[in-house]
């Protein structure tokens, strides 16, 4: 399942900027419609229009002659493969929807409840091919190691200078597109003293209500839900052992539920109260549930975000930069937004005004304070010290 794709997903340093990263997905959506066969241009390298450019190797629109060749190009292709999108994850279904009803190119989403790794091996099992990935939606290690590997195309979109720096590789290798916070999400009709914090969880009138949405040695998001314990108990970064007790002290307590925590669990009343990333509470169990309740607990800050990337070897090159332009145009940011998560420019949007007013009201509160993220040593070493030390919670 995607819930696999943030266990890895680690993120730069970006002072006060609200971003996100997640997992934990337990959707099934099906693929979007296909083209048919031989839709797509046949290999990377392709202009895939009458011009001369090729946009293989373009690094930007105004490189390859603006945004009226960028799209005619990739309506030339009329197709884009991309991969691991479920339809209810951060709006993606809808984001797919209308990018087709704008410029009629169809979309084949592959494998939509993979996970990060799943891309890069799609990536390289998939070279020359006509199915292969032409996008790539991963966590930040993940891109790193794309990278790495040689797989991406720089590529810099219109609104570069709206993403900001620490967020983004220099070159346009790969670039952050949208992420949330660890929240606490309850079910109002069933949880009457509303948590506000970890502390609150582990002292309130929580009997066997409590859960992660999987086992944070396997699930990204339940991995960052105890890194977010350890900040709120004296941990950091560097020290995740607080989070783990944190959890143990929680099950004896009686109020944690070592099951895998989802809408259907939440909706059941098996785990009335579920932490998980703001924006998949949201938009996979508030869509249908209309008692949930998201708090950003007031002792923990964690927020994390994914990258986007155009692979090297994309088979429709031209669809795949218009695929970028859109998603980082005031449209496909307010798009993502929609879907309960915070893209990258979303200050931006909001010193200019065009931020869905509506969407952005709906986000939960963040309490004061800047925001910063673990490196990616910090990170694997966090994950080792999980891996060693969750066995004695659930014992």
């Amino acid at each position: 399942m995607r819930a696999s794709k943030a266990i890895a997903a680690t993120v730069a340093a970006v002072g006060s900027i609200l971003l996100a990263a997640g997992c934990g997905s337990s959707s099934s959506s099906s693929s979007s419609s296909a083209a048919a066969a031989g839709g797509s241009s046949a290999a990377a390298g392709g202009s895939g229009s009458a011009g001369a450019a090729n946009w293989a190797t373009c690094t930007s629109v105004a490189a390859c002659g603006g945004m009226s060749a960028l799209v005619a190009a990739a309506k030339s292709e009329g197709h884009l493969n991309v991969i691991t999108l479920p339809a209810d994850w951060a709006n993606y279904g809808t984001i797919m929807k209308d990018f087709t009803a704008k410029y009629g190119i169809q979309i084949t989403d592959e494998n939509p409840d993979g996970t990060s790794q799943d891309e890069l091996n799609a990536i390289q099992q998939t070279k020359g091919q006509s199915r292969a990935p032409d996008v790539v939606d991963v966590g930040t290690a993940f891109a790193a190691k794309g990278q790495t590997a040689g797989d991406w195309a720089d590529y810099e979109v219109a609104t570069w200078s709206d993403i900001p720096a620490s967020q983004k590789d220099p070159n346009g290798a790969y670039y952050a597109d949208y992420g949330g916070y660890v929240a606490i999400g309850y079910d109002s009709s069933r949880v009457k003293t509303p948590p506000t914090s970890f502390k609150s969880l582990l002292t309130g009138p929580y009997k066997n209500m409590v859960a992660l949405n999987g086992n944070p040695t396997q699930a990204g998001a339940a991995f960052a839900g105890v890194y977010a314990a350890a900040l709120a108990n004296g941990g950091s970064f560097s020290d995740i052992a607080p989070g783990v007790s944190y959890f143990k002290q929680l099950k004896q307590a009686g109020n944690f539920v070592p099951v895998t925590g989802s809408a259907s669990t939440m909706e059941s009343g098996q785990t009335p109260i579920l932490i998980w990333w703001d924006y998949l509470l949201a938009s996979e169990v508030g869509a249908s549930y209309k008692n949930l309740k998201i708090v950003i607990p007031s002792d923990a800050r964690y927020a994390a975000y994914y990258d986007q990337a155009v692979s090297k070897y994309a088979p429709d090159p031209a669809a795949a930069r218009l695929w970028e332009e859109y998603l980082y145009s005031a449209e496909g940011q307010n798009l993502w937004l929609e879907g309960g998560t915070r893209p990258v420019e979303l200050p931006s949007l909001v010193a200019a005004g065009t931020e869905d007013k509506t969407a952005y009201a709906t986000l939960p509160a963040v309490p004061a304070g800047g925001v910063t993220f673990p490196s990616i040593t910090q990170q694997n070493a966090a994950e080792s010290v999980v891996s060693q030390q969750w066995p004695s919670v659930l014992s």
